[in-house]
């Protein structure tokens, strides 16, 4: 034979060789049309453990999706896992991190790097846990092997690259959806529906009710929702930088106009809602080995006025530029926002939650060329300032990472797009334990977290970031079912356990890839059960779905435990005692831990701010007669000397100035405001202030007790 020939027959063998290895791996079903108890749409983590769930509870199952990749940012590019409370992780997702922990138990792993030089590195406890045998952060691609492999093991159809034809697509009778149909004309028709999507796109196109945007303040009767503007969290605000910075194209004269990613708009009043989106990013995982390391690109479109903003960052000083490049195993990261001008694209995502499918890749584009222009433009423009420029340029993306998408993450971080309006509405008062939270079916525990959303001019005509905010939720919260239930009268055999029913504030906690995997298997239980008996999924017995919840290692309830330096547990105290988780509070309150003794897991702080804002207001149902009332503070030398607590009682009103410096003459940590007579038909009411005080408020907890 000719070599053309040989040549030729190598290249069909090999071929397919090729195809026989992909079918075994990622087999794309061949059917237009399937029939399945359950169909998950959307190939997010949340999305993949539901449909394990629902073929361990012995039902035929089928994930059909946009994506190409399993695991949405899980696979993504977030590897630094936001977890808060580990041990509030249960069940599958838990299995998850154990399967990613077996993997790195192989020497074969640590390509780039050696297990010992890696160490233990993570955010809270530790990355590796070994007694749990967990692990918990990981590289791009070991995610999306453990996501495939448990598809594999349970032999679930996928079908990528379906996109849902969000015009005509979801079939109704009776208040359920029979079929979904894809704009390729596939159709998968099924007794259950689960929504597992970033963008909520089944729940939107079943036309049930949903929510984009900041609610206000008022709306659910929260005090971090809506417009923050005068809030500065995490200095990724124009405040963090030295010097003032001018947003004018010639520094300090409007009439030459604005820079670029500057808004000329209003940004709005404190605590109204809007209809803007936190900002979105890639996670890109980046490597300084040379051996791995691919230089930044210089992407088409690539525009270096866009950067003008920064240099002006960079020239006043500011240097945290690699605050964020979180390690992850074999020299890479897990890179994600971190400044006042970082990879968070600031107000160019506003209508990617409801934009067409076209719109989207465009937005999508537009975050590309933005997010590796920046990095191509720190690591190589002579306007950075030599020392940034040289450490950027030590830096590039990971080779062996995204390699069918030149390296860079698949996957755009939607933090926020659609949140469904449903059954129960989870806010700030459940995660922060101010109202109890009915029919936990998992719970989470990180920080109520949201990005930037807008970047604007203040009167003083200076730049500002505004949005950016975090609040501790105090502990782990639960989260209720009817947050991943539509209204029943809109759809009867859908789920949502990723664009769950939550405000803004809610969403910024809840919206953590391992509690997206903890509903998800929640969701797919509460499925199955619904197959089972003929049901609405709004009618499923949630004494039977709790006790399926935890067969299956779901966590559904935690009890603080108050030992070492933590507080005094409010239930150990005589009388009835109100602690800072269960008051309403008004302005800015910030957490704190660090002095003396207090009452619950933390106490609160004005911040010094002495402007009458921040309000502490603690209400207790009591029997009618006669009670002391007490107020807990932990004293400093920095503390206010004439902080206003008023008591409201049957008699009136009466002010007591209370003196925190001083060390409270109760047990070092009460002090008495005084004997007052209370109606049962009446709360029992006191109010704390920062009205022109004179150094930090402290606030704490209430004690009335009988006499």
């Amino acid at each position: 034979m000719r070599p053309s020939i040989i040549s030729f027959l190598f290249s069909l063998l090999a071929f397919a060789l090729v195809a026989v290895a992909t079918s075994v791996s990622f087999a794309q079903p061949s059917a237009k049309s399937t029939t399945s108890d359950v169909v998950v749409y959307g190939g997010t983590s949340g999305g993949v453990i539901a449909a394990v769930q629902a073929k361990k509870m012995g039902h035929s199952v089928v994930i059909v999706c946009p994506d190409k990749h399993l695991g949405g940012l899980s696979s993504g590019g977030l590897g630094w896992t936001d977890t808060g409370n580990k041990s509030v992780i249960g069940g599958l997702a838990r299995d998850f991190y154990h399967r990613v922990w077996k993997h790195y138990q192989n020497d074969d792993a640590w390509k780039w790097q050696k297990k010992s030089e890696y160490g233990n590195k993570g955010q809270g406890s530790s990355a590796i846990d070994g007694k749990r045998r967990t692990m918990w952060i990981f590289e791009p691609h070991v995610a999306e092997n453990v996501f495939d492999e448990l598809v594999n093991e349970y032999d679930i159809p996928v079908f990528r690259d379906e996109w849902l034809d969000r015009k005509s697509g979801v079939s109704k009778s009776d208040g359920r959806i029979s079929s979904i149909r894809m704009l390729s004309g596939r159709s998968c028709s099924g007794k259950m529906f689960i929504d597992a999507t970033y963008e909520g796109d089944l729940l939107a196109t079943a036309e049930v009710d949903y929510h984009v945007g900041r609610e206000s303040r008022a709306q659910y009767g929260e005090d971090w929702n809506g417009i923050q503007t005068g809030v500065l969290h995490h200095g990724h605000h124009f405040g963090a930088v030295k010097t003032p910075i001018s947003p004018y194209v010639v520094p300090n004269d409007p009439s030459s106009g604005l820079l670029p990613r500057i808004s000329s708009k209003p940004p709005g009043n404190f605590g109204d809602a809007d209809k803007r989106v936190q900002a979105y990013c890639f996670r890109m995982c980046l490597t300084n080995d040379p051996k791995n390391r691919v230089s930044f690109p210089k992407p088409k479109g690539y525009d270096k006025s866009q950067y003008e903003l920064l240099v002006r960052v960079l020239e006043a000083g500011w240097r945290e530029g690699f605050r964020k490049f979180d390690p992850i195993p074999n020299h890479k990261t897990d890179t994600n926002n971190h400044g006042p001008f970082s990879t968070d694209n600031i107000g160019f995502n506003y209508d990617y939650p409801e934009a067409s499918y076209d719109r989207r890749r465009e937005i999508i584009t537009e975050h590309e060329v933005y997010q590796q222009g920046l990095m191509h433009f720190l690591a190589n423009s002579p306007r950075v300032p030599a020392d940034v420029r040289a450490k950027f340029a030590e830096w590039g993306l990971a080779k062996d990472e995204f390699v069918d998408n030149g390296n860079w993450p698949h996957q755009i971080y939607v933090r926020e797009a659609r949140r469904m309006i449903g059954k129960y509405v989870m806010t700030e008062n459940e995660l922060l334990k101010k109202r109890p939270t009915p029919q936990s079916i998992g719970m989470g525990s990180y920080t109520m977290d949201s990005h930037n959303v807008q970047r604007y001019v203040t009167p003083e005509g200076y730049v500002q970031n505004e949005g950016d905010i975090g609040v501790s939720t105090r502990g782990p919260y639960e989260i209720a079912l009817g947050s991943i239930l539509p209204k029943k009268k809109q759809c009867e055999n859908l789920l949502v356990p990723v664009c769950v029913s939550s405000s803004h504030i809610a969403f910024g906690s809840i919206r953590m890839e391992p509690v997206f995997m903890i509903l998800g298997q929640s969701a797919a239980t509460v499925a199955s059960m619904a197959i089972k008996d003929d049901l609405a999924v709004q009618d499923v017995e949630y004494g039977q779905l709790r006790e399926q919840l935890l067969k299956e290692g779901q966590v559904l309830n935690y009890e603080y435990t108050y030992t070492g330096k933590a507080g005094i547990d409010p239930k150990q105290l005589k009388g009835t005692v109100v602690d800072d988780g269960m008051a309403k509070l008004t302005g800015n309150w910030g957490n704190s831990s660090s002095t003396g003794s207090w009452v619950g897991r933390e106490y609160r702080h004005d911040g010094n701010k002495a402007d009458g804002r921040s309000i502490a207001t603690f209400q207790a149902k009591l029997k009618s007669g006669r009670y002391e009332v007490r107020l807990a503070y932990s004293h400093n030398a920095n503390r206010a000397t004439n902080v206003p607590v008023v008591v409201h009682h049957t008699e009136g009103n009466k002010i007591v100035l209370v003196n925190q410096k001083k060390v409270p003459p109760i047990d070092k940590l009460f002090v008495s405001l005084g004997e007052f007579t209370f109606s049962a038909d009446t709360p029992a009411v006191v109010k704390i202030s920062n009205q022109e005080t004179d150094g930090y408020v402290i606030v704490d907890a209430i004690q009335w007790i009988s006499k």
